[in-house]
């Protein structure tokens, strides 16, 4: 890889690493505990908070996808680089798996835990709320749409400069709040990909829908969006300009 493109993945990789440790690790280690009190609205704010705090840390080397749903959804809507496409991807998905292994050397540090689910996605008799398969394919398809549609509108051309990150965050909120019974919240195929791999074998057998629906749903959120909003030569995701080529 070029230099340019080993900083953009280097910083992706950092963004992700941080969206899964906080936001997973706020369901392992602190919601855990009822009597730290911060439940599904504080892990959903964690999720938000990791998104705000990368997105003006690195997003103005990478764009800030930290998603392979985002960067897909970006690509289809003509905003993401072809040549970034399989690097972003790879980065982000090592950068979830290097979180969760992290998470868990420190979660196992506790003589009497266990890893249960350890923040995987599920649905049928791994979602939190035993949803069926239906109904958790389309909360992460919906979810994942209008979470695209919310970046892409928000930094489009003539959306108020340098404060996407801040609705980006609040909508991956917002999302968490609705979907945590569901599916305990995916939207994002790397997130879901770390820590399956140590939760075990049936939330691994199950990754394939935490790909699938997100990447559906970003894609056709970045389809309507290349209709929708105006076209433009040089684009803005969240908090940096990037020629497409």
């Amino acid at each position: 890889m070029d230099r340019d493109t080993t900083r953009r993945s280097t910083a992706e990789f950092f963004g992700t690493f941080w969206l899964t440790f906080g936001g997973c690790g706020a369901a392992v280690l602190s919601a855990a505990f009822p009597q730290y009190g911060i439940g599904f609205a504080g892990v959903a704010l964690a999720f938000g908070l990791t998104v705000l705090s990368m997105a003006y840390a690195v997003g103005h080397i990478s764009g800030g996808h930290f998603n392979p749903a985002v960067t897909l959804g970006l690509w289809s809507a003509g905003r993401c680089a072809n040549r970034h496409v399989v690097p972003y991807v790879v980065a982000q998905v090592a950068g979830a798996i290097v979180a969760a292994a992290v998470l868990y050397l420190i979660a196992s540090g506790k003589p009497d835990w266990v890893p249960g689910g350890f923040a995987s996605n599920g649905y049928g008799e791994l979602s939190p709320g035993k949803y069926r398969l239906s109904s958790c394919f389309l909360i992460e398809l919906l979810a994942t749409f209008f979470f695209l549609f919310i970046i892409i509108g928000t930094t489009s051309k003539g959306a108020a400069s340098g404060f996407a990150g801040i609705p980006i965050g609040f909508a991956l909120v917002l999302i968490h709040l609705i979907s945590i019974p569901v599916t305990n919240t995916s939207v994002n195929p790397a997130r879901s990909t770390g820590p399956a791999l140590f939760a075990g074998g049936p939330y691994v057998a199950q990754l394939w829908l935490f790909w699938l629906a997100p990447i559906l749903g970003a894609v056709g959120a970045g389809l309507l969006a290349k209709w929708l909003y105006e076209p433009v030569d040089a684009v803005e995701t969240i908090v940096v300009e990037e020629r497409v080529v």
